[in-house]
C-alpha cells in the first residue's frame, strides 16, 4: 500500500509539472483542446489500473517481494552485490520494455491493441497514459515474469516503475527544448522530439524510436530515426484514417482493437 501512495504522489506531481511546462513552452499547436482529450486519456488509465490491481501476483513490485521472501530468481540464488542487482534490474527492465514496445508494432494482433496509443492527434503528457487496458495487462505479465526470473530487488522495481512513468510523461510532453539541449539529453534519455517521431503518420518513422527511458537501445538495435522527413513542425501526428474527433472518445478508444482500420496507414 505504501508503494502505491509513493508512486501515485510522484506521478501526480510530475503530471502537474509537465502540464505547466507544456503551457508555458509548447512545442506544437494543439489539434484538439485539453478538455476534449484529457478526460478520456485519464479515464483509460483509471480503467487499466482497475484491470491490473485486483491481481497482486501480476504486479511487478509484489512479485519482487514474493521472490525475495522465497529466494527465487537469479539475484536471490547467485551472489551479486546489492548495488549491481539494483542497477542491472533497472537496465534489464528498460531493455525489456523496449522490446515489448517493438513487438507491439511487429505482431499484427498486438499492434491492434497498441493502435489506440497512436491515434492521439496531439502528443502531450497524458498521451503517456493512453494505453489500452489489454496492453497494460499484457505489459504487467511481461514485466512480472522478468522480475521473477531476475529475483529483482523490490526497491529497484519501485524505482524503475517511477522512472518509467516519469520518462514516459517527459518524452510525450508537448514541450519545447532547444536543439542543442535536446541533443545533449538524447545521448542518454529519450527526449520529446525523439519520441514524437515515433508518433508520426509515416509508417517507417512510427516503426522507430521505441525507447521510453534510455535512448541507447534504439541505437544498439538500429531502430533510431534522428529527424522526421517533414520536420518537427511539419510532421503529421497519428494514424491516417483515425483523424475524426470521435477517435478521441473513451468508447471508441476501448473498442479500437476490435475495429477494422478505415483507411490504410501511410506507407511512405
Amino acid at each position: 500500500m505504501q508503494e502505491t501512495f509513493i508512486r501515485f504522489g510522484i506521478f501526480s506531481g510530475l503530471l502537474l509539472i509537465f502540464s505547466i511546462l507544456e503551457s508555458v513552452f509548447p512545442r506544437r499547436d494543439r489539434v484538439y483542446k485539453r478538455r476534449l482529450r484529457w478526460p478520456h486519456n485519464l479515464g483509460v488509465l483509471a480503467i487499466g489500473s482497475l484491470v491490473s490491481r485486483p491481481v497482486p501476483v501480476l504486479l511487478p513490485f509484489s512479485a519482487a517481494l514474493l521472490a525475495g521472501q522465497n529466494n527465487f530468481g537469479l539475484f536471490n540464488t547467485v551472489s551479486v552485490p546489492g548495488w549491481a542487482a539494483f542497477m542491472l534490474t533497472i537496465l534489464i527492465l528498460d531493455l525489456v520494455i523496449y522490446w515489448q514496445h517493438r513487438l507491439f508494432h511487429m505482431i499484427p494482433l498486438l499492434s491492434r491493441v497498441h493502435r489506440m496509443h497512436h491515434t492521439d492527434r496531439d502528443i502531450d503528457a497524458t498521451t503517456a497514459l493512453r494505453f489500452h487496458p489489454l496492453e497494460i495487462f499484457f505489459s504487467m505479465i511481461i514485466k512480472t515474469a522478468m522480475v521473477w526470473i531476475l529475483g529483482a530487488p523490490a526497491a529497484a522495481v519501485l524505482v524503475f516503475e517511477i522512472i518509467l512513468n516519469g520518462t514516459a510523461m517527459f518524452n510525450h510532453a508537448n514541450l519545447f527544448i532547444p536543439r542543442k539541449m535536446d541533443s545533449a539529453i538524447r545521448k542518454i534519455l529519450v527526449t520529446p522530439d525523439m519520441h514524437r517521431i515515433h508518433h508520426s503518420a509515416r509508417k517507417n518513422e512510427r516503426n522507430s524510436n521505441y525507447g521510453f527511458a534510455l535512448s541507447w537501445w534504439d541505437h544498439l538495435f538500429r531502430s533510431y530515426t534522428d529527424v522526421p522527413a517533414d520536420g518537427y513542425d511539419g510532421m503529421t501526428i497519428g494514424i491516417k484514417g483515425y483523424e475524426d474527433r470521435k477517435h478521441q472518445g473513451l468508447p471508441w478508444m476501448l473498442a479500437s482493437p476490435f475495429l477494422q482500420q478505415s483507411q490504410p496507414a501511410r506507407q511512405d
